[in-house]
């Protein structure tokens, strides 16, 4: 291929990182949150529960009392912009209280004018290997039966492992999938 004299490629390249998060990263992990929850849940849930769920999960003393948990976070970042996060952690009982071997996902979110960038998988792969690391099982998660990730599991290996309901108070509802991941 040949090019006009004094033409000049520019190739860019998209760098994504992934970073260990810090109780430092509340705010932006808040943030991402309120920028991603109304595209994802709006059509599926009332801006009330989105907003009830926000603050439930996402204020500095529930962000702060995860980290203490043990709740590992990590954030997404597209050329030097933090565009996600996620959030993983041993889990050793199931919901009816069995032992188990396995790390949950507890989330995972992505700008929406970042979604296409791999970003998600990038995070998602970082919560495998984090409960590989640990020598689990498997990785579990919870997503609403209605929310566009589901496919996005599917197609990453996870399977449907049962469905809930569960009442998170003020008369609102999650009705959710959980899926597993084996290893």
């Amino acid at each position: 291929m040949s090019l006009p004299k004094g033409t000049h490629l520019i190739f860019v390249m998209n760098q994504l990182t992934i970073r260990p998060a810090t109780l430092e990263d509340r705010t932006l992990i808040r943030s991402i949150s309120e920028r991603t929850w109304p595209s994802t849940y709006g059509h599926i849930i009332s801006k009330e529960q989105i907003d009830f769920m926000l603050d439930w999960m996402y204020s500095d003393e529930s962000l702060a009392g995860q980290f203490e948990k043990g709740h590992q976070f990590f954030i997404a970042q597209l050329n030097g912009s933090d565009i996600g996060f996620c959030s993983v952690s041993a889990e050793p009982l199931d919901e009816t209280g069995n032992i188990q071997n396995a790390y949950k996902l507890n989330k995972l979110y992505v700008l929406p004018a970042a979604h296409g960038t791999g970003s998600g998988k990038a995070l998602l792969n970082k919560a495998i290997e984090v409960a590989k690391k640990a020598n689990a099982d498997a990785l579990f998660l919870q997503v609403n039966k209605h929310n566009n990730a589901y496919s996005f599991y599917l197609k990453n290996g996870f399977e449907k492992e049962s469905e809930f309901k569960f009442d998170i108070g003020n008369g609102f509802y999650m009705d959710d999938y959980v899926m597993r991941l084996s290893f």
